[in-house]
């Protein structure tokens, strides 16, 4: 196992440590395993990526469960044991990009970003999307692959509208009973 290597094991394992998504992404900033990271930024996944330093994320940049940052594929294994097979040549390389994540940026649980993709500023990515080209600042992107269905803009304009009473508000991610029978009542009346 080579230097590097046992570098991002060790990063790996003290990130399974950090319980808080907000110290893992400062430890993250303060280890310098990224290219570069911004502030404010929370990420829930507890793995190093390979090729971390081909990661560059913005300020206020939230990452949710199970988002994959894949800066390399590995193509080029399948490629090789053919083209060996086939009594060719081996000369098929692996290939690695480069991931850059503007500010004001939430990535859904589940998400996948390829290589050589720049995310713009202001951008919302849906669960379960699996971004493979660039996004533009002022969007919202979903799907497989993603594709833009909005801007950021409106985005916020809709979720300024009250969900539920203010007195109701969940505190630490933790709900009442009370929060717990108005979504519920408020799920069923949506469907009538």
């Amino acid at each position: 196992m080579n230097k590097e290597t046992i570098k991002r094991f060790y990063h790996t394992f003290r990130l399974c440590l950090i319980l808080s998504s907000e110290k893992r992404a400062d430890y993250i900033r303060r280890n310098n395993i990224f290219h570069s990271m911004g502030y404010g930024c929370t990420i829930m996944k507890r793995k190093i990526p390979l090729c971390s330093k081909l990661i560059s994320l913005g300020n206020n940049v939230h990452l949710a469960s199970d988002v994959s940052l894949v800066t390399h594929d590995a193509i080029h294994l399948c490629l090789q044991a053919f083209e060996k097979s086939m009594g060719g040549e081996n000369d098929y390389k692996e290939k690695i990009g480069c991931i850059e994540i503007g500010d004001n940026v939430f990535v859904g649980t589940n998400s996948i970003i390829l290589y050589n993709v720049k995310i713009g500023s202001k951008v919302i990515i849906g669960a379960g999307s699996i971004v493979n080209k660039d996004i533009p600042d002022n969007s919202v992107a979903v799907g497989v692959p993603a594709r833009i269905i909005g801007t950021f803009d409106d985005f916020m304009n809709k979720r300024r509208r009250t969900i539920y009473p203010e007195i109701l508000t969940p505190k630490s991610h933790y709900i009442t009973k009370d929060l717990e029978d108005f979504c519920w009542k408020d799920f069923y009346a949506k469907r009538k």
